[in-house]
């Protein structure tokens, strides 16, 4: 192989023998990770908000931003959950760039895998003890979800992803709500497929290991929008895309039927400063029709403490390295305005 093999990282339970999980933080994510269940089995009507940085590139600056969501969360309790992002793997269409905290717990450093692998854990650890939050992540290497799959409350299997034979068997053995994106084509079947393997039991080899997963039951679609062959984005959050994701889903015979709203990416064209109009047109559709309120569970926002986005050394605190967000102040007003929709 053309490849230098550097050294063996340790596997995930001497990680968390090194940096286990309190009493407090496990109870923290199976009571939440119960709440959150019941929203996509249909046995709450409120609606899951996954919001936080496109990547988790600086570890103060994230917590400092879910730490705002705690008093926020408070006042929107009775309508609306939400999930905080620490996206530690960054998806790269060329393979360039900044990977992720995973790859580079300093951004502007050298690739470190080991303490990468440190920095991931102790990122998520630390949001559930001092905010009392569970987070998601996105599923880009899904061998390394052992390394986290003790704290995190919700996952995502990204445009790229959804297509690969292994996240599919990965996802059927997560304990917790995992979303199937579609892919950047725009083909909802290639979504379907993923969600009826995400949902069945298989038996497959993992981290070197014969398995057999339950299935699960909570795997869901995402829309993100996709890309036509001309390179032009295209939206599928519309009230007609959610028709026909819902008569798929009855045609396909899915478990617990849901959709979250992915605000961003091609929904967006990349605007961050769209996702509040995205977030509103979706929520008149669902005051439209009993059956899209039903089918939408909640939505996606890219969202940091600045507006927009910086190169890798910019050095502007709190804001994104990766695709530009939306900034506290439009997102706290998103977060209240969302919830007085949800409300009527």
């Amino acid at each position: 192989m053309n490849m230098n093999f550097k050294r063996k990282l340790p596997i995930p339970m001497e990680t968390k023998e090194m940096y286990p999980v309190t009493a407090a933080v496990a109870d923290t994510v199976e009571r939440r990770t119960a709440e959150l269940k019941s929203i996509f089995a249909g046995q709450s009507d409120k609606l899951v908000l996954i919001i936080g940085p496109c990547s988790a590139d600086n570890e103060d600056s994230v917590i400092d931003y879910i730490t705002r969501l705690v008093p926020v969360q408070e006042q929107v309790k009775d309508k609306l959950f939400i999930v905080p992002r620490i996206y530690t793997n960054k998806p790269r269409t060329n393979g360039e760039g900044y990977k992720g905290l995973v790859h580079q717990p300093d951004p502007t450093g050298a690739p470190d895998l080991f303490k990468g692998i440190i920095a991931m854990r102790e990122l998520h650890m630390r949001a559930v003890r001092e905010t009392g939050f569970i987070c998601a992540d996105e599923m880009l290497y899904p061998e390394n979800h052992k390394y986290l799959d003790d704290l995190l409350g919700y996952v995502a299997v990204g445009a790229r992803s959804v297509e690969d034979q292994q996240h599919r068997l990965t996802a059927s053995a997560l304990d917790c709500p995992v979303g199937m994106k579609n892919p950047t084509s725009g083909d909802l079947t290639v979504m379907m497929n993923g969600i009826l393997a995400a949902q069945h039991a298989h038996d497959f080899i993992y981290r070197g290991w014969e398995g057999h997963s339950g299935g699960n039951e909570y795997a869901h679609a995402i829309l993100r929008g996709y890309i036509n062959r001309q390179g032009v984005t295209h939206p599928n959050y519309h009230y007609e895309t959610l028709l026909y994701l819902a008569e798929l889903y009855a045609r396909w015979g899915l478990r617990n039927p849901g959709v979250v709203i992915d605000c961003n990416h091609a929904n967006s064209g990349k605007n961050p400063f769209e996702q509040p109009r995205i977030l509103k047109d979706v929520m008149l559709s669902c005051r439209y029709n009993p059956d899209v309120r039903r089918l939408v569970k909640g939505f996606m926002v890219e969202s940091y403490i600045e507006d927009g986005n910086q190169p890798v050394d910019g050095g502007v605190y709190g804001k994104s390295i990766t695709d530009a967000c939306l900034g506290w102040e439009k997102s706290e007003r998103l977060i209240y305005e969302l919830a007085e929709l949800a409300g009527g």
